[in-house]
C-alpha cells in the first residue's frame, strides 16, 4: 500500500504513535532511475521512502523531493494526501504487464531500482486506482523478508531504521 505524503517524518511518527506499525526503513534518497512519466524520460526522480509491514501488508510511504514531474506531484497538487497506490509483485512481471496493457491499461510512470522494475499503471473509469507492478526477484523479496519479520518482532525500539 502506497502512501504519498508532503512530510515523511510526520507520517512515520503518525504510523508508530497511533498506529503501532514499525519500525520502519527509511531511505531518504530512494534511488530511482529511467524515470519515465507521461512518455517523457528523466534521468531520475529524487523520493525518500520508508517500509514497513502491518501483518503482511507491506506499507510505503513516500515524499517526493524533486520537481520532476510525476503520479506522486499530481496527486498531492490536486488537494490529496495518503493512499495513492497499492501494488503486486508478480514472478512474471513483463507477462502481466503485457496482459494489462491488453485490457487498456496505460503505464503512467515507472521507473528502476536496486531491487526491479517498477510500472505504476492505470485505466480509464478508475482514474483514482493505480497499480503498481513491481517485478519481482530475490533482493526485493529478501529485502521484504527482513521488513516483515523486523514487524513481526518489533518491541517498540528503534521504531526508524535509516538506511
Amino acid at each position: 500500500m502506497g502512501y504519498v505524503v508532503r512530510d515523511i517524518e510526520a507520517a512515520m511518527r503518525h504510523w508508530i504513535e497511533v498506529c503501532g506499525v514499525g519500525p520502519w526503513f527509511y531511505f531518504d534518497r530512494y534511488s530511482v532511475s529511467d524515470w519515465n512519466y507521461g512518455g517523457t524520460l528523466h534521468a531520475a526522480i529524487n523520493v525518500s521512502v520508508a517500509l514497513s509491514n502491518w501483518g503482511d501488508v507491506q506499507i510505503e510511504i513516500i515524499q517526493q523531493r524533486c520537481e520532476t514531474p510525476s503520479m506522486f506531484r499530481d496527486f498531492l497538487a490536486s488537494g490529496k494526501e495518503g493512499l495513492q497506490h497499492w501494488a503486486v509483485w508478480p514472478e512474471n512481471y513483463d507477462e502481466v504487464l503485457r496482459r494489462a496493457l491488453s485490457l487498456d491499461y496505460a503505464v503512467a510512470q515507472s521507473g528502476a531500482t536496486p531491487r526491479g522494475r517498477a510500472a505504476f499503471l492505470t485505466k480509464a473509469g478508475h482514474p483514482d486506482t493505480v497499480i503498481e507492478l513491481s517485478e519481482t526477484g530475490e533482493a526485493r523479496l529478501e529485502f521484504a523478508a527482513r521488513i516483515r519479520d523486523a514487524a513481526l518482532h518489533w518491541d517498540g525500539t528503534d521504531p526508524i531504521r535509516r538506511q
